[in-house]
């Protein structure tokens, strides 16, 4: 197979990612201007991203008696201080914002009997999330000039003297390789999974808590085109319901279920509440001969058993259907826990690009919005529709500076013999050729590699300075061979540029969790060389790719109130 056909597009904006944050900035964009918008999904947008599948609960909302500065003080403890303020405030502040923009596109959110929205704890409230992606997705298929190119795998930006002006990808439908010109580009296309070996294998192995489909695409690009990344050494390691990998919350919150040991005692309070000691508390329990552990559901009521049989449909059946196979509802037995594989995640924790206070990337006229932004943790689905609003909002006040629906330069000669070479190699891996190895091997070999030397499940997260060094040469070993896989159709390429994004952000990872000299997090980085914390390190390990080698930068804490700017791109 080889690729012959070809499409150069233009747009004033390129939106890169389907999902919530995208779809997002794509509405504010059009309500906002008359800018002609294309937005880029590697699946179908309907049901693509991390909302795919909805949720029951908006995680980041203001309940009634409670105010912005309030999320921020909470999302900063939970990241032990290892946050950008600026952008966990402007985040805070839109919140109840986008969840009134969300019902009135037909979200139903639960209320009470007078009217008010029913919170779940603080910072929650319950709604009935199933078709919250489709409802997302249809307002924007209504906007006029807006353009979606589904199954469209985009690999590279385009990048001139540090300003982006594009990007390469090709159609996973019909072959055709994409060459879109923009004049500002969003980056929205979620964090990474798939990096480290997960709790199931073989056939289940994608039973995890991150979608799989996120592969950490916006994360490479980012790198490989010299952009500044942050915290990739905070990584997210969910606590999850065993084996089915459904989400905890929701018990914890839904029924007040307590963390306990098998002899029934109550841990969660004797390691901390924070998300990473929660895990943390889970893993020492298990290693000092107390597990397993669970949630402790045993005793709760009838009408408690319904009600978490019906949350989990919407989110993750797979829970209910274990509760209805074996014949036993929670109120009958308590529900068993563990840690995922880590993940690096910038709607949980603060790993992704280096963003100013408008979610600017360190490169000119890129963005980044939702997961795929670094520095403002707890920004959940909410959040991320934030995000993708201010990041919208400074494109077009961009655009009206330079001069608004100005021509795009015409293609020149350079233009042309880059896209060819773009071109040239995607058929190198359609071409017919003997393969030692397979994308799958080497994937499962990254995954070894992570696991067993970069702190994932069979090390209990933790990792020292020496294996660090062994992951990232091994980890180099894998690249090399990356170039002799052959792909037999435009969904073997997919999965070649996948592995490839993922080895990017591995190389990424190692190199964070070893600039960071301490322990801050436990589990998310579980440094054995350095096992204590340090107000030392009350900063910011940021990384760029500077000719060919990653470059430790290391930055101040921004405050609240700061208007963060880039000043040496």
């Amino acid at each position: 197979m080889k690729i012959e056909s070809r499409k150069i597009l233009h747009t004033d904006i390129l939106i890169i990612g389907g999902g919530t944050a995208g779809c997002y900035a794509a509405l504010t964009i059009r309500e906002k201007s008359d800018y002609s918008v294309i937005i880029a999904e590697k699946a179908n947008i309907k049901r693509s991203g991390c909302l795919a599948a909805g949720v029951n609960a908006i995680n980041a909302y203001i309940v009634k008696g409670r105010k912005p500065e309030d999320y921020v003080d909470y999302a900063k403890k939970d990241a032990d201080g290892i946050v950008r303020e600026d952008l966990l405030m402007t985040m805070s502040e839109g919140l109840n914002r986008v969840t009134a923009k969300m019902e009135s596109l037909g979200l139903v959110i639960l209320k009470d009997e007078n009217g008010e929205y029913v919170a779940r704890g603080n910072r929650n409230i319950k709604i009935n999330g199933e078709n919250m992606k489709p409802l997302l997705a249809a307002a924007v298929e209504k906007l006029k000039d807006v353009t979606v190119i589904n199954r469209i795998n985009i690999t590279d930006y385009i990048v001139e003297d540090n300003t982006i002006k594009g990007a390469y990808g090709f159609s996973i439908d019909d072959g055709t390789a994409y060459e879109i010109r923009a004049k500002k580009v969003l980056c929205a296309t979620g964090g990474a999974a798939g990096l480290y070996r997960p709790n199931n294998p073989g056939f289940s192995r994608h039973k995890m808590w991150y979608p799989p489909f996120n592969t950490g695409a916006g994360y490479a690009m980012g790198i490989k085109s010299g952009a500044e990344m942050t915290t990739f050494e905070m990584r997210f390691i969910a606590l999850r319901c065993k084996d089915t990998i459904a989400p905890t919350g929701t018990i914890a919150q839904g029924v007040g279920a307590k963390q306990i040991n098998s002899k029934g005692e109550v841990y969660e309070t004797k390691y901390g509440l924070t998300t990473s000691e929660r895990v943390y508390g889970t893993v020492m329990e298990n290693l000092q001969g107390r597990g397993p552990c669970y949630l402790r559901t045993e005793g709760i009521s009838p009408q408690q058993d319904e009600s978490l049989r019906k949350a989990y449909l919407n989110m993750a059946p797979g829970q209910t259907l274990k509760w209805v196979e074996a014949g036993k509802d929670p109120s009958r037995q308590n529900v068993e826990i563990e840690g995922t594989e880590p993940y690096i995640v910038g709607g949980h924790t603060a790993s992704g690009y280096w963003v100013d206070t408008n979610r600017q990337t360190t490169i000119n006229g890129l963005y980044a919005a939702g997961d795929v932004a670094g520095g403002c943790p707890q920004k959940y689905v909410t959040g991320a529709m934030v995000e993708g609003e201010i990041a919208a909002l400074d494109m077009i006040k961009k655009l009206d500076e330079e001069g608004g629906n100005k021509n795009i330069k015409a293609t020149d000669e350079n233009d042309r013999k880059a896209f060819d070479e773009k071109v040239n190699e995607y058929n190198s891996f359609l071409a017919g050729k003997t393969q030692q190895f397979t994308t799958e091997a080497i994937e499962e070999a990254m995954q070894k590699v992570m696991d067993n030397y970069a702190g994932g499940i069979s090390t209990h997260y933790q990792f020292n300075e020496k294996q660090l060094e062994l992951a990232d040469e091994k980890i180099r070993q894998l690249i090399r061979l990356v170039d002799g896989l052959h792909a037999d159709d435009m969904h073997d390429l997919m999965f070649v540029y996948e592995l490839k994004e993922r080895l990017t952000v591995c190389l990424s990872v190692i190199a964070h969790l070893g600039a960071r000299k301490e322990t801050r997090w436990h589990s998310f980085a579980e440094n054995l060389d350095h096992p204590d914390k340090s107000d030392e390190w009350m900063k910011y390990v940021n990384s760029k790719y500077i000719d060919g080698k990653l470059q430790i930068i290391y930055r101040d804490l921004v405050g609240r109130e700061a208007h963060y700017e880039h000043n040496d791109r």
